[in-house]
């Protein structure tokens, strides 16, 4: 299933049919027999079709059986012995003894990253040093808490992870997945100074990592509010990851729009600017916004190196059409477009809880999703 998943579209078929001819068909030594019959009929009679959920049911049936039988074999095994010491060692408590730190990765408006070592496995990290005093002063506590709750709540090869988390008397630490390929702002704009930005097959690639990032936190129901380059991530693959969700704010139960502003001036939404209540599309304007920059390399709004008060960055995102360079293809101005669509019931984004309309578009033809989700080159 995940040879098929993940196989270019023209090999798809043959993976299907060989998939199919080894558990699928009763007379095979490999016939799986625990998958229900309207399961085994609608794979016979759909493979050729190449769809990309071909085995979605099968997969769901395959964990049912695997809960149901395979589990009781692990428990009596001495790999669940291992695996209830780790959970044991996983709940100890963590202190800064615990790490080696080493250069500072980078500085913000409440402390500093450092580059931090584990000392029992040896493994490298990013530690985020919050400094109490300054949360205290510039209220920023309920800030580091979201972020802290929501990092660990998500688990995505495309958002930053959670490894540990503790305080010492003055700091607040949250101990992160180490990106060392630096973040795209960086990327676009220093790496070739001659030549800023990225050619679309390079933002494409980013782009669709992104997307599959939002895709993650607005099926647990939290809205990003600010994406932008310096968030963007690369890691040592050159894969893309969303960081400092410190904005972040988690949807309750039963209510399906926010309100407050929050952001970075040129990359908000019209209606956080105009202090509606929003819901998960201010994050695909942003996309929009970001996309357009790497492209572009410069803002849709506002000019880099610009002097502009964001007074008039408001109401050019508010009323102005974006104007795209002779270097944007028609699909990808389609795409932007859709992203930076000023009413948000217009924009492309999240629709049933999947972003399928979005996957869909011809600026992403040459994807292969199901590779890219599985952390390979598309």
């Amino acid at each position: 299933m995940e040879d098929y998943n993940t196989a270019p579209e023209n090999d798809r078929l043959q993976k299907a049919q060989k998939t199919v001819n080894k558990y699928y068909e009763s007379a095979a030594k490999t016939f799986c027999s625990f998958l229900e019959e309207k399961a085994v009929t609608r794979v016979k009679e759909d493979y050729k079709n190449i769809r990309g959920d071909l085995f979605k049911e099968s997969e769901q049936l395959l964990l049912k059986h695997l809960e149901a039988q395979a589990l009781e074999g692990f428990k009596n095994s001495l790999f669940f012995e291992r695996f209830v010491q780790f959970k044991w060692l996983e709940s100890q408590s963590v202190n800064e003894d615990w790490f080696n730190d080493f250069r500072v990765l980078g500085k913000g408006g409440f402390g500093e990253v450092h580059a931090c070592q584990a000392k029992a496995t040896g493994k490298m990290y990013a530690n985020k040093k919050l400094d109490k005093k300054r949360l205290k002063k510039r209220k920023g506590y309920q800030g580091a808490i979201v972020e802290k709750r929501i990092l660990a709540k998500v688990h995505s090869r495309f958002i930053v992870s959670l490894a540990y988390a503790f305080q010492t008397k003055s700091e607040l630490c949250l101990v992160m997945t180490i990106m060392n390929g630096g973040d795209l702002r960086y990327h676009m704009y220093n790496v070739d100074e001659k030549n800023p930005g990225f050619n679309e097959i390079r933002a494409c690639f980013y782009t669709a990592q992104v997307i599959c990032g939002l895709e993650h936190l607005h099926q647990h129901r939290i809205v990003y509010r600010d994406l932008k380059p310096e968030n963007l991530l690369l890691d040592d693959a050159g894969h893309v990851r969303l960081s400092d969700l410190g904005l972040a704010v988690e949807l309750p139960p039963g209510k399906d729009t926010t309100t407050g502003y929050a952001g970075t001036p040129g990359f908000m939404a019209p209606e956080l600017l105009q202090k509606k209540a929003y819901d998960y599309s201010v994050d695909y304007f942003t996309l929009g916004v970001t996309v357009y920059e790497m492209i572009a390399a410069k803002g849709p709004f506002r000019t880099r190196g610009e002097k502009v008060e964001n007074e008039e960055v408001t109401r050019r995102i508010l009323n102005d059409a974006v104007a795209y360079p002779p270097t944007f293809s028609a699909d990808c101005k389609a795409f932007c477009e859709g992203l930076m669509e000023k009413d948000p019931a217009k924009r492309l984004g999240l629709k049933d809880n999947e972003c399928a309309e979005l996957k869909s578009q011809p600026f992403f033809k040459e994807l292969n999703w199901g590779r890219l989700e599985a952390g390979e080159r598309p």
